[in-house]
């Protein structure tokens, strides 16, 4: 069995551990975004009581949140080490369309744009942590009273911020580019835990294609609807 250390050190362990921490990670997204649905509900009681739970949960919390950093951080890692690996075994890169022993080749736009998608939504994330969870720059009280106890207005500061229309345009941007970014890292993932077969191949790849455009769409409609209907 590979060991963490090796792992890194080997090509085929960094496609598993990115594969494997890609998956993860769409796993979380998942969750994030059923979170986010409570946006849409008429007022912010429901989302607000979510975010007081995560609270609640003391000092589990910072667990699951370092937990998290540390996949993401991951994630991260092995991407630039894939990266910058790339040249000395795929001297040429991919070619968008080209073609493969098993029919046309799936590598295109989203593929050849994983550095730039990924590096983007990098930055994405430090902002949207920064504000969102450690409210970093942030000017005002957002505080609100649950079961008469003070907690975070987590809701009024999510509706505050999407009444600005660059916020709006900026972010459903980057949304855009997640959907471009999971596109392919889902059956890419497949392919490097060698679940590729030629019987799945298509399913997979049909399966990204959604899971991406799910996650993104929904992702991307929140900030639409609170700026035109909140």
């Amino acid at each position: 069995m590979l060991t963490f250390k090796k792992a890194l050190s080997s090509s085929i362990g960094k496609k598993y551990l990115m594969a494997a921490s890609g998956l993860l990670l769409i796993g979380f997204l998942v969750t994030h975004l059923a979170a986010n649905l409570l946006l849409y509900l008429p007022d912010g009681t429901a989302f607000n009581m979510y975010a007081k739970g995560l609270k609640d949960l003391g000092p589990g919390l910072w667990v699951l949140e370092s937990g998290l950093f540390g996949l993401f951080l991951l994630h991260i890692a092995v991407g630039v080490k894939l990266h910058f690996a790339s040249p000395k075994g795929r001297p040429k890169g991919y070619v968008a369309g080209q073609s493969s022993k098993g029919g046309q080749s799936k590598y295109g736009i989203s593929s050849n744009a994983m550095k730039w998608t990924g590096g983007i939504l990098a930055l994405f994330l430090v902002g949207h942590v920064a504000w969102f969870r450690f409210e970093v720059g942030v000017e005002g009280d957002y505080m609100t009273t649950l079961n008469g106890e003070p907690a975070r207005d987590l809701h009024r500061l999510v509706v505050d911020t999407f009444q600005n229309p660059i916020v709006v345009v900026v972010y459903s941007a980057v949304m855009a580019l997640l959907f471009f970014h999971l596109r392919h890292g889902f059956w890419s993932a497949f392919q490097s835990l060698g679940a590729m077969a030629p019987k799945y191949d298509k399913a997979i790849y049909g399966a990204g294609f959604v899971v991406a455009a799910l996650l993104a769409a929904g992702f991307l409609g929140l900030p639409s609807y609170i700026y035109f209907m909140k």
